[in-house]
Order: structure tokens, then sequence, then C-alpha cells
């Protein structure tokens, strides 16, 4: 663990608050015309997910925890446990489903992810920015529906629900953004 300034905290680091490691997701630096500046805090909790916003004074102290980052492998889905394997040792890892959130749908056989780890404990798994998947499902466009303005929603193996362009059908291959869970491109293999 090492310290710093809550000025020089950044996106994407993990710091300890209240004793329980939080992810940083965004920082802004206020300089008010009265009173000292501060450094305005949004985190995610990694025991529970739930996020919150924070201002530090400027001069205050934080701890900045050393975390640990392991190539792993989706495995399978145990009850609400995802279990990953690392691909050199073939040790396997098993990892609530809260610390995936709804990203747990992202999970397609053999994709590999990034845990974070501090104190021997996973507190964040890092998706690949796209992920290949196929369509289990994709009904057919009803001629005329102009509400959808050229989407329909399509069912993913992995039982996600994605917004995909009518020319779509049921054994396609997407492209899917990990971070907003949309349809990106069709991939021609």
């Amino acid at each position: 663990m090492s310290t710093t300034k809550a000025g020089n905290i950044k996106k994407g680091s993990y710091i300890l608050y209240k004793d329980l490691p939080h992810y940083v997701i965004k920082t802004q630096f206020v300089s008010p015309g009265k009173g000292s500046a501060f450094t305005r805090v949004k985190m995610r909790d990694m025991r529970n997910g739930s996020t919150l916003e924070f201002n530090f004074k400027s001069h205050d102290n934080i701890e900045e925890l050393d975390v640990e980052t392991k190539e792993m492998q989706f495995l399978y889905l145990d009850g609400g446990d995802v279990v990953f394997m690392d691909p050199r040792t073939y040790e396997q890892m098993t990892v609530p489903g809260h610390i995936l959130d709804d990203k747990v749908q992202m999970l397609t056989s053999e994709i590999k992810v990034y845990l974070t780890v501090y104190d021997e404990k996973v507190i964040g798994v890092v998706l690949p920015p796209k992920v290949r998947m196929v369509v289990a499902d994709a009904q057919d466009a009803i001629s005329g529906d102009r509400q959808t303005a050229g989407k329909k929603p399509v069912t993913m193996e992995s039982g996600l629900i994605v917004q995909a362009p009518l020319f779509i059908h049921t054994g396609d291959t997407l492209l899917i953004d990990t971070e907003t869970a949309d349809y990106v491109s069709r991939v021609n293999d």
C-alpha cells in the first residue's frame, strides 16, 4: 500500500476508504472561489458493488492499494458464483457473481479476463472491450414496423438480449461491447 494526496487520485485506481477497497470510477478537481480545493471522487465498493461519491480535501492522505492482476479463462457458472482457470497453471478460482454484476451475461466459453486481486481476494474482473457471441434466437422482423427504427431484440447464447439490426439471424456471430452491452457488428468468419 502507498499513500498519495487526494488531488493525485486517478480514475481506474484502487483506494482504501473506511478500511474497505474501492475502485475509482471518476474524479473531478474542484477549486471554489472561497474555501479550499477538493477532489470529488465517484467510487465503487468492491465488496458489494454499490457506488458513492465523496469529497476529499486536496491535502488529505489516501491509501492507494497495491493490487495484483491475473489473466484467467472463464470456465463455468456455479450457482451465483463464476469459476475461472489460470491457463498456465490450471489453478481454478471461484468469484462471487456480484463482483461481475450484469457482466456475467458477457461471459462466453474460453473468454480471457483479468481478475484484480487484493489481499488474496478477487475484488474486480476486467473483460475485453468487445466479445464475440452467437445469436441463439432472432425473430424475423415485422414489415412496416417503424417503432424500432431498424432494430430488433435478439437473444445471445448467454441469455443476454441485445438490440441488433433487422438483418441479423439465429446462428450469426456478433461483436458485443462489454461496457454497454450494445451490438457493434456482425462477424463474418
